[in-house]
């Protein structure tokens, strides 16, 4: 895949660890300094809430400055934001409304590395090996990301409470360094650039006008709408209708990881044998009767089972639809329509669990999954027949 590749990979992977240790070292900094369920919840809004105000922006500057400096440079703030917390720890000057502030930061360069990381991948390999590379680049994600870290996370805060920002600060900061030994070329922009709205709302129009990535859009924001209603009471669903402990919905949770290392590992065999479309045509049947079985179950093995499957489809799934977009989109726009396209993902997975709240509390712990099972199928069967053009679409239509 070339040596920039290798690179890109290497950073993606070291600084995946540092926030893989964050997941779990984040909420217990917080708890550390208050119990109060609103502030909890604040810090995990905080992190988010840049996707919303910063998203779209993000994406600009992605198509107007070298993507290459911009993840040096947030990766560099974020590393002195993480210092300066660690020195508060240490001299014993944290409280609640640094870690919130801190929070805010974090996810804020998040917003923009993430969404300027996004475009690397196209500029650096041929498109017919976006698949695997994407594929490579998940399975850090999920490893080290969702798998390695939070344990890590906790046994470092364990250790002593600055180690694990510590240990992220590092990571970033290596990452940084790492990113810099890619060789980019930046694709030709005017001299006279117009306004920053005007640029956002371009990206916005390219992504509606080109039906096939528009309907990938809209199958992504739909299903997520369903996948959070349900994800977001899984730990209910887990205590109440599975009788499962603290250490059972910590397997119910690892079985879908555990998948999706399958799922990237398999990666490669799928596209070859399988092809895009019938990989997401596959792969949303899972998700369908994933709801199904875990609206029906009251099987622990069983949901553990299927949630097993479930991340083989989620990282095949994610993959898949990168890579999709990734040979679509123009090198100018890569950014902004990224933006769009990750605004869309994080928002509909807000809706999503606000939903599943609300319908939990009617109906009870699996009325999110028939909610889930029903909109999914419905959703499915419209899109049936698209998902063949989505897959084979072009870079230069």
């Amino acid at each position: 895949m070339g040596s920039s590749f290798r690179w890109l990979l290497a950073s993606w992977w070291v600084t995946n660890i540092g926030d893989g240790i964050a997941l779990a070292a984040g909420p217990l900094l917080v708890a550390s300094q208050t119990r109060d369920p609103l502030l909890v919840a604040l810090a995990t809004l905080l992190q988010r809430l840049p996707w919303v105000l910063f998203g779209l922006y993000a994406g600009v500057i992605a198509d107007r400055l070298d993507r290459r400096m911009i993840i040096i440079v947030v990766n560099i703030l974020r590393a002195a934001a993480l210092a300066a917390l660690t020195v508060t720890i240490v001299t014993d000057a944290v409280n609640v409304g640094v870690v919130l502030a801190t929070m805010f930061v974090l996810g804020t360069a998040e917003t923009f590395v993430d969404t300027t990381g996004s475009t690397l991948l196209p500029m650096l390999v041929d498109k017919a090996d976006l698949g695997i590379c994407n594929a490579r680049l998940m399975f850090g994600d999920i490893t080290l990301n969702r798998l390695a870290g939070p344990p890590l996370g906790a046994v470092l805060f364990a250790a002593g409470m600055a180690w694990p920002f510590v240990t992220q600060a590092v990571s970033v900061a290596l990452g940084a360094v790492l990113i810099r030994r890619i060789a980019t070329t930046m694709p030709a922009r005017p001299e006279l650039r117009p306004r920053v709205r005007t640029e956002i709302a371009a990206g916005v129009r390219w992504l509606w006008n080109h039906p096939p990535v528009r309907t990938l859009t809209m199958t992504v924001v739909l299903f997520n709408i369903t996948f959070g209603a349900a994800i977001s009471i899984l730990v209910l669903y887990a205590l109440e209708r599975l009788g499962l402990g603290p250490l059972g919905f910590g397997l119910l949770t690892m079985s879908a990881g555990v998948g999706g290392i399958v799922g990237t590992m398999a990666y490669g065999w799928l596209e070859k044998n399988l092809g895009l479309a019938n990989i997401m045509r596959i792969g949303l049947i899972i998700e369908t009767i994933t709801h199904l079985t875990l609206a029906v179950t009251t099987s622990a093995s069983v949901a553990i089972g299927v949630l097993f499957v479930f991340g083989m489809h989620e990282a095949a799934w994610g993959t898949t639809a990168s890579t999709i977009r990734q040979r679509a989109v123009p090198a100018e726009f890569q950014g902004r329509v990224a933006s769009v396209y990750l605004v869309g993902v994080f928002g509909s997975l807000v809706v999503g669990a606000a939903l599943g709240g609300l319908i939990a509390g009617l109906w009870g712990v699996t009325a999110p999954f028939w909610f889930a099972f029903v909109g999914s199928a419905l959703i499915l069967a419209g899109i049936w027949r698209q998902l063949e053009q989505i897959a084979h679409i072009e870079p230069d239509e």
